[in-house]
């Protein structure tokens, strides 16, 4: 059997006995002769300075098993070791104390055994209550893209770093697609979670023809799944990547841990990466545990047209329980909105969002984010600006902060709603709105925000700004952009969206807030305290470094006030 083999069964047999007895993407463009091309040196034009990247070559989509284990953070991510494109995919692993500033180690997990010969992509991380970590995970046994789910354990459970992982023979591949599920559209296996009945469940993303679907899983042991007669959920929207179930609470900012699936007192979000508009949605709604079935919310649409995390780059997301805070925090990654030749001229391509805390909304309808509170520890140097009127037309320039890298709060208010701009029930879509009604476009009540990395003259901008319109019953329609399309005199190479989404947030007191985190080529920005966020990647060409500069601005013609703003330099984090 040999010595090595002896041991990673022995120590398998160990940590699951232990478990029973308590009882990418396949839509990847794929640059066959682009993705093993070597960097010869790094540009540092763009590269940001607190969002999270290596430092070079390709970061894939899926914040792949974040988790805190031993007092420390652990984030697995796809990474290319070899080029700035997709291709030759290992787990790349960087561990924190606090969220913001990273080490890297070692790659983590990449094909070495028959049942990821083809491939290692994503997965989850479930720790074993007073055991640890597991990893499940997508391998690709063949050439012809048959999915399975395995799963890693690690060396030494007492490394605070979990340097050294191991993907034992023994009852690997957990999971092999039956006959009724279709074997290349089967992977990213969630977060497991023990139900009362002493089982464990996982859900896997799949599609049969055009229905994406959870499909669920049961084990009593960790070792031996077998599946479920239905999908926990399933919708006609298409393939269904990266899915993630967890429990929110109904009251407060805290966050659950898995143990409270099932419960009678907390709603459940599902949340799916749709492969073919590459958006992340979800549905707020019930789970019933004797049925193992998951129901939207009436006010949860089940499709394109429903709640999405972020409006804007930011996709294959994955959230994780933090119990040193009390708190569930989501990842999301942000693709290069360039070509892949300008990539590989840069020598680096993707980036993962700030991590996001996430909670339920008082209204139950929808979750709302914020940065983690870590990020406010790079504040550098502080501007303030309150009481400014801006009447139309007004663009006023923030002065003093390092506005390529800088993190901003503003609460803007208005005296009349009159002015409203009349909404049409037909503009269903917000991006195509943002497009028709840009930054310059004058209206009503806005827009209004700010124009971030713009350049002196505003030859470039990236505006983050509010419209408001009048809708029937005396209602009002809240639409937030971050219009790419002026970022940059740069013409070709370049996708320069309208980024936009609806804001649900009652305006009786007059007022919207916003905060943006503007890091060189991104810019992230949280709408009414987090409830609509758009993440925009762009590449200035005159507004860079000490060029950049940051304006408040109004094109509506009804005055809109400048209440309070706070803005700060931001300094670099530590990055791998």
């Amino acid at each position: 059997m040999g010595l090595l083999r002896c041991i990673t069964v022995f120590i398998l047999v160990c940590f699951l006995s232990v478990i029973h007895h308590n009882g990418v993407e396949g839509s990847h463009i794929v640059y066959r002769g682009l993705q093993s091309i070597s960097t010869s040196g790094v540009k540092h034009l763009h590269r940001t300075g607190y969002h999270f990247q290596p430092p070079k070559n390709w970061i894939n989509e899926y914040a792949t098993a974040p988790m805190y284990y031993n007092g420390m953070y652990h984030l697995f991510y796809q990474y290319n070791p070899k080029g700035a494109v997709w291709g030759n995919i290992v787990w790349a692993h960087s561990v924190s104390a606090d969220l913001i500033n990273w080490k890297a180690l070692e790659p983590a997990i990449y094909p070495s055994k028959f049942f990821d010969k083809y491939g290692c992509w994503s997965g989850s991380a479930t720790i074993i209550p007073g055991k640890g970590p597991i990893i499940l995970y997508t391998g690709i046994v063949d050439t012809q893209n048959t999915q399975v789910q395995c799963y890693a354990i690690p060396v030494n459970r007492s490394d605070p770093y979990l340097r050294t992982w191991i993907k034992p023979n023994f009852k690997n591949p957990i999971a092999i697609a039956e006959k009724t599920i279709n074997g290349s559209a089967f992977r990213d296996p969630t977060t497991a979670w023990l139900g009362k009945d002493g089982q464990w469940r996982m859900l896997v993303g799949g599609r049969n023809f055009n229905i994406g679907m959870a499909h669920l899983y049961r084990s009593k042991d960790f070792l031996n799944w077998v599946l479920a007669e239905n999908p926990i959920h399933s919708a006609n929207t298409g393939m269904w990547e990266c899915p993630d179930f967890y429990p929110v609470s109904l009251c407060g900012k805290k966050g659950l841990d898995l143990t409270s699936i099932g419960e009678e007192n907390v709603k459940h979000v599902l949340k799916n990466s749709l492969d073919l508009t590459r958006y992340d949605y979800y549905t707020i709604g019930t789970y019933s545990s004797a049925q193992d079935k998951y129901v939207p919310d009436n006010t949860s649409e089940d499709g394109w047209g429903g709640l999405r995390y972020d409006y804007g780059n930011f996709y294959a997301s994955k959230s994780f329980f933090d119990p040193s805070k009390k708190r569930r925090v989501l990842w999301g990654w942000a693709n290069e909105s360039d070509a892949a030749q300008d990539d590989i001229k840069k020598g680096w391509a993707g980036i993962q969002a700030i991590p996001r805390k996430v909670w339920l909304d008082s209204n139950g309808k929808q979750l709302v984010q914020w940065p983690v509170e870590e990020l406010n520890s790079l504040r550098g140097k502080k501007v303030k600006m309150g009481n400014q009127k801006l009447q139309k037309g007004d663009y006023i320039k923030v002065e003093g902060i390092t506005a390529a890298q800088a993190d901003v709060e503003v609460s803007f208010s208005f005296s009349s709603l009159k002015k409203a701009e009349e909404f049409d029930p037909s503009w269903k879509n917000a991006q195509e709105l943002c497009g028709k009604k840009g930054s310059k476009v004058e209206g009503g009540v806005g827009p209004f925000g700010l124009l971030t990395l713009a350049s002196e003259k505003l030859e470039e901008f990236t505006p983050v700004f509010f419209r408001i319109f009048k809708a029937p019953h005396n209602k009002h329609v809240v639409l937030m952009c971050s219009d790419a399309s002026s970022s940059s005199l740069k013409k070709q190479g370049l996708y320069k969206p309208s980024f936009a989404g609806f804001v649900d947030v009652d305006l009786a007191d007059k007022k919207l807030s916003l905060r943006s985190l503007i890091d060189h080529s991104v810019v992230e920005s949280f709408g009414a305290g987090g409830k609509t966020n758009i993440l925009s990647r762009v590449y200035p060409t005159l507004a860079l470094m000490n060029k950049a500069h940051l304006f408040v601005f109004n094109n509506g013609t009804e005055p809109i006030q400048v209440e309070n703003l706070n803005a700060w330099s931001m300094k670099s984090a530590i990055m791998n």
